[in-house]
């Protein structure tokens, strides 16, 4: 890519987008296009094509999605799969018909198997069953890195695709009941120490700044304890799912934004699948490598924010995948390694959460 290139990144606000458009800008890409969801619904067709058609990046970063934590992903199934397909589909088809010189596909490590050896390596995807909580949105990541891969088998295309691992960092969702669990969990204990102190005032300033099932600051007291209780937040107690036992790897958002900056700018397709009789598993995990308990995770952060409440575990409720460490020896091979290890990463987004 140079430095002038007309690189589009799609989901540009999201988590992952707004990391990868940032690092972009540091090293001096200047040509960036990006389009929120009320400009482009990118599971309209129509609209889709009509946007290829007018601005014709050479390089997109296929960062939008549909996605959520282990709860989101048990209501939400269809939604969870139809929408990622749409997007999927409608991205990759018109870059392939616009001649995109190169893409970048990030999926989930969740499309490996729930019993896979760990740490685990790209290669086991499809040898075994996935976990079952978030099947439907791993199967819609397995058909976006297969299009990726079969469209590059089939035409010639320079279309990568990247599996990061749990992430973090700026811009994450905290919504209590769609966001991943390490941005639900920093809500969660942040709200649970206020009550704790009886900071009614910050308890409401969280609450307008984001409603909890339409309940805001300006809600009655007993509206908002309800609205608090129904997520496990109460005073002197917070309830979290699962049994706390399952391990996790997490990764800052912008190490996972730098090593796709890295791989589009440094890795193509034929690095990956040269040498093989039967092309498959060119794929690239991001990760850290290390991996802490969501009970050591819980504890971590409510040491960083000051919480000396009870945390209960409800082991009636589902863990996920008990343990799920990627093996990142591939990426290390290619040349990128992280550079933020958990401890300081959620410092840095406690603060963050804090400030908006």
């Amino acid at each position: 890519m140079d430095k002038d290139s007309k690189i589009y990144v799609a989901g540009h606000r999201g988590l992952v987008g707004s990391a990868i458009w940032n690092n972009l800008r540091q090293k001096g890409f200047s040509n960036l296009v990006g389009k929120s969801h009320a400009e482009l619904d990118l599971m309209d067709a129509s609209a889709v094509r009509e946007f290829f058609l007018r601005e014709r990046p050479e390089y997109v970063f296929l960062a939008a999605a549909y996605v959520g934590g282990i709860m989101a992903n048990s209501t939400y199934r269809a939604d969870f799969i139809y929408n990622n397909l749409q997007i999927q589909q409608n991205v990759i088809g018109e870059s392939f018909r616009t001649n995109v010189k190169k893409l970048l596909f990030l999926g989930s490590t969740c499309i490996y198997p729930r019993h896979a050896e760990q740490p685990i390596r790209e290669d086991a995807l499809l040898t075994s069953p996935l976990e079952y909580t978030n099947e439907p949105y791993a199967i819609a990541k397995i058909a976006g890195l297969k299009m990726c891969e079969s469209f590059n088998i089939q035409y010639g295309t320079n279309y990568l695709a990247v599996m990061p691992t749990n992430l973090y960092g700026p811009h994450d969702n905290f919504d209590l009941e769609r966001s991943h669990v390490l941005p639900a969990m920093i809500r969660k204990i942040h709200l649970a120490r206020c009550l704790d102190k009886g900071d009614r005032d910050a308890v409401k300033h969280d609450l307008d700044k984001r409603p909890v099932n339409g309940v805001t600051g300006q809600s009655s007291e007993s509206d908002i304890l309800q609205a608090l209780a129904a997520h496990g937040i109460t005073p002197g107690t917070l309830q979290l799912w699962g049994t706390g036992s399952p391990l996790r790897e997490f990764l800052w958002s912008e190490d996972m934004a730098d090593a796709c900056v890295y791989i589009m700018e440094h890795i193509d397709f034929p690095d990956l699948a040269s040498g093989r009789t039967e092309i498959r598993n060119c794929h690239i995990n991001i990760g850290s490598g290390h991996e802490i308990t969501i009970q050591q995770l819980s504890g971590l952060i409510s040491q960083t924010l000051g919480y000396t409440g009870e945390i209960i575990f409800d082991s009636s409720k589902p863990d996920g995948t008990m343990r799920k460490l990627t093996d990142v020896s591939k990426l290390h091979h290619l040349g990128w390694c992280h550079t933020v290890d958990i401890e300081e990463g959620i410092r840095r987004l406690c603060r963050w959460y804090l400030d908006n």
